[in-house]
């Protein structure tokens, strides 16, 4: 009874729930196992009871494969199943014994709450027997797969193998063919005394014997040529089979070390081929040895071939080897196959070899002409001006240099920068300039790298001009203070001094203190903004300042004359006749130089006189001359009196040209300034600049906020009240050359219009000489009637716009940077004479000024410049030139100046003056 309710339990389990696995049964003696690929049953003779079990293999199969399985004819589990032995370790199944039920189970809650118990546990067992399995799958894949990587490895080792014994094995059966010829010779020998010395060997006999030594002998040669054959059949298969199974190397390496391969190791073709190549890189004479080698190998190989193919000696094979690979025509003589097929490789070898050789000697002569042509050689120069940089001051800086080395026949003149050699000298070609025996070499390269600087040999260079280059101010003072740098960093030192075009006067004092001594600045703002107030104030002035700046007409030198010791300076003032005496360097006090020194300072031993000359041999001390030292009536110096003045445009040391105007001009002037830049953000601008624009005592500023290039901004302007007009290049504009110039240009044209419309005409006005007979057209005349009211002078940078506006004669005058760059070749010929530029340039100190003929002669007076020279000195003044009445410039430096002449009230004299 209990049996059968057992059995309907049972029944009733299986068709709610999979069904459950049997316990483990032991195999009877008698049963065989099958093998790994078919079931083995645990069998036992007495059967167990039935229990519950739940394996985690039943959960993840189907409830309808598990009822087939235990209603399958042969009674097999899925638990019967053998896991095979090949395929690794088996993991354990993990179970989850329930206890047993001897009893029926009470009410269906029961038996419903038992199975979502057993469901959420197999759950979680199938999960886990699905990780197993999938790691097993893996490590089963990874194991066939490198066991198929052994078998290939295995395979191609095999076969290299068996290649390398191939060799060895034919090279020991021809040693051993070797030493069974020399058995046999020696055995022939012997029979050959023997039957001599029996005497039963007859001539005929005698001769078969010779004969078969020859044969012997040639079987020997044979032998040999053999051996040479294999060799070179050998010596040609060998690299393929190593570009075949070159990568394979460090795979038997590890493989016989027993290691693991790095995945991440590069292939050994690949190494050899960077090893080769870095060897080239490197190495200049890589190629060319590489190609030697080249040639030996196929002359040796070669004969080596021959050798084994004719019957002529291995040294006579080399010289043929060699002639065919000298001569490709050499082979065409040969006989034979063999002879032939070798000739014409050793043949085709030998043009291959040749080509490579003309490629490389026709690289190595591109290379060199390349590096010429792109100024990569080395200049081998001395005491030469070198300039570091481009810009648009190197023509005009390159005319200046030229004019001041004519009288040594010429000079050298280096530049470096970073543009192409050919662009530069294309560039210099365009200036159609006569440089008079200058030779100009142009090299490509940083002035930052110090290669670069030994290669246009720095250290022997007696002057270094550092131009400024076209970004803004801050990038190119910069980029000045960093060549500066480079320059100070050079081992052999530098033996002249450098000369550095600085942009903002605020950036001098840190490029000073960086190259000390050697260092000379010259800030083209500042040099520019000073002329153009002196030019506003004193027109014509500007023509002055560039016959003097300029090497073309007088200029400054300073030079020790000892015949002068012990001489006052009013003596020495009047000892040079194609001379202008200005200033004495003391050296008592370190080389100082003083401008308009007093009358009665005495040369002393190492004093240097500075005067204005042509050129440097043109003048020298004479004898005193007789001049009239009569004294004139000294007329005091006109009131100054209040000016107005207009600035158009805003540039970045306007606060400094401030500071000038209020040196220069009379108590009640007044500043209008005109440009974009708000009113608030100017005083921020002038007080950041160091202007104390409380502490203006002589200028009132008048702001105006407009655009110059606008007309309808110019005309709420009193345009025909302004004494002067200053046209400023913009700071908004100062990285563009050609759109500030148009902007000054442009403003230029618009203020004469408007000028010429608002000012009366006057046709009993003269006509100066200087506007008669120019041009018919009536705008240009109108405008260069009202250039006699007001003076405008315009900032031009750019020269070839500065010829358009001075032809046209619509400005008084036009600064460029072509003045600057004559002060940066005057610097660079004497460093000393910076200090008298300086001087000159500032509101203190001695200036150059234009003064009325009344305070030195009577209207049509008949007197020597010498004698004029000395009426000057009781104002405290020294004359360098005049310009008459009727001329356009001004003569610096007058020639014959003991004749006297007449001169007239309306001439003007050039002067050095104190300022007092």
């Amino acid at each position: 009874m209990q049996n059968s309710n057992n059995d309907e339990a049972s029944v009733t389990k299986t068709t709610e729930k999979p069904p459950l696995p049997k316990r483990s049964k032991t195999i009877s003696d008698d049963t065989h196992f099958p093998g790994p690929l078919f079931p083995a049953v645990r069998r036992t003779d007495k059967p167990f009871d039935l229990r519950v079990s739940i394996d985690s293999d039943a959960a993840a199969s189907s409830s309808s494969l598990s009822s087939s399985s235990l209603s399958s004819s042969n009674g097999f589990n899925e638990r019967d199943w053998m896991y095979p032995s090949f395929l690794g370790p088996h993991m354990g199944r993990r179970r989850i014994k329930v206890k047993p039920n001897k009893l029926e189970f009470k009410g269906n809650e029961e038996k419903k709450r038992i199975q979502e118990l057993g469901s959420k546990k197999e759950e979680k067992e199938v999960a886990s027997l699905a990780a197993t399995q999938s790691n097993s799958v893996t490590q089963t894949s990874s194991v066939s797969q490198l066991s198929g990587r052994t078998r290939g490895l295995k395979s191609s080792l095999m076969t290299y193998y068996m290649l390398i014994i191939n060799c060895i094995l034919c090279v020991c059966y021809a040693i051993y063919l070797r030493d069974r010829v020399e058995k046999l010779e020696e055995e022939n020998s012997s029979l050959r005394r023997f039957c001599s010395y029996k005497s039963i060997a007859g001539n005929n006999g005698i001769d078969v014997l010779h004969t078969d030594n020859n044969s012997d002998s040639n079987f020997g040669n044979a032998d040999g040529r053999t051996v040479a054959l294999y060799s070179v059949i050998v010596t040609l298969l060998m690299p393929f089979v190593l570009y075949k199974y070159l990568d394979y190397l460090p795979q038997i390496k590890n493989f016989s070390k027993r290691t693991k391969k790095n995945k991440e190791e590069v292939p050994l073709k690949k190494r050899v081929a960077y090893s080769v190549d870095v060897c080239f890189s490197v190495y200049p004479y890589a190629k060319l040895l590489a190609l030697l080698f080249a040639t030996i190998f196929l002359i040796i190989f070669g004969g080596l071939a021959l050798y084994a193919v004719s019957d002529s000696s291995f040294a006579e094979a080399l010289w043929l080897s060699w002639t065919f690979v000298a001569d490709s025509g050499n082979h065409a003589d040969r006989v034979g196959t063999g002879p032939r097929i070798v000739s014409v490789s050793i043949s085709s070898g030998g043009m291959l070899i040749f080509a490579m050789m003309l490629g490389l000697v026709s690289d190595a002569i591109s290379e060199k002409v390349d590096s010429l042509r792109k100024g990569k050689s080395e200049v081998i120069e001395k005491n030469h001006i070198l300039i570091l940089g481009w810009s648009d001051k190197l023509g005009s800086l390159l005319k200046q240099l030229a004019v001041a080395n004519k009288s040594i026949g010429g000079g050298v003149i280096v530049v470096l920068a970073e543009r192409d050699k050919e662009e530069m000298e294309m560039d210099i070609a365009k200036l159609e300039f006569d440089f008079m025996g200058t030779s100009v070499i142009c090299r490509s390269g940083s002035p930052l790298i110090l290669a670069d600087l030994k290669k246009v040999s720095v250290s022997k260079a007696r002057a270094i001009i550092v131009l400024a280059s076209d970004e803004n101010a801050d990038q190119s003072d910069a980029r000045a203070l960093r060549v500066v740098l480079s320059l100070t960093g050079v081992k052999e030192g530098l033996r002249g001094h450098v000369v550095v075009e600085m942009s903002d006067l605020d950036n001098e004092p840190l490029v000073k203190l960086v190259g000390g001594e050697l260092i000379e600045t010259v800030v083209a703002h500042d040099v520019i903004g000073r002329l153009m107030i002196q030019c506003a104030l004193q027109p014509g002035l500007a023509q002055i300042w560039e016959d003097i700046l300029g090497f073309e007409n007088a200029e400054f030198y300073i030079k020790r004359w000892p015949q002068l010791d012990d001489l006052r300076f009013e003596e020495v003032l009047i000892s040079f006749p194609d001379a202008i005496p200005c200033g004495i360097k003391v050296a008592a006090e370190g080389g100082k130089i003083i401008l308009n020194p007093d009358d009665n300072y005495v040369l002393k031993e190492g004093d240097e006189v500075l005067v204005i000359a042509e050129d440097d041999d043109t003048y020298a001390p004479g004898p005193l001359p007789e001049v009239c030292k009569r004294s004139f009536l000294k007329i005091p110096d006109p009131p100054k009196y209040p000016e107005k003045i207009l600035f158009c445009g805003w540039r970045r040391d306007i606060d400094d040209m401030i500071m000038v105007l209020e040196a220069f001009l009379a108590p009640g002037s007044e500043l209008w300034m005109l440009n974009e830049v708000p009113e608030k953000e100017r005083e921020k601008k002038l007080t950041d600049g160091g202007l104390d624009i409380s502490g203006l005592m002589n200028i009132k500023l008048v702001h105006r906020e407009g655009n110059a290039v606008i007309r309808r901004h110019l005309e709420s302007l009193p345009l025909e009240t302004f004494d002067s007009i200053l046209i400023l290049a913009d700071e908004s504009l100062e990285d563009s050359i050609v759109h500030s110039d148009s902007r000054s240009l442009a403003t230029l044209l618009l203020i004469r219009d408007i000028q010429s419309k608002r000012l009366p005409y006057r046709d009993t006005k003269p006509t100066s000489l200087r506007l008669s007979g120019f041009s018919h057209s009536s705008w240009i005349r109108e405008m260069q009637q009202a250039s006699d009211k007001s003076i405008i002078i315009s900032e031009i940078l750019d020269s070839r716009t500065r010829n358009l506006v001075s032809v046209s004669r619509i400005s008084d005058y036009v600064l460029s940077n072509e003045l600057v760059s004559m002060a940066l070749a005057m610097v660079a010929e004497d460093k000393q004479i910076n200090r008298v530029l300086e001087e000159l340039f500032a509101e203190e100190g001695n200036e150059m000024c234009i003064k009325p003929a009344e305070f030195y002669l009577f209207d049509q007076e008949e007197i020597s410049f010498f004698d004029i020279m000395i009426r000057g000195r009781q104002r405290r003044e020294i004359v360098i030139g005049y310009r008459l009445a009727n001329t356009e410039r001004a003569i610096i430096n007058p020639s014959q100046k003991s004749e006297p002449r007449k001169w007239s009230l309306d001439d003007v004299f050039v002067v050095i003056s104190s300022g007092d």
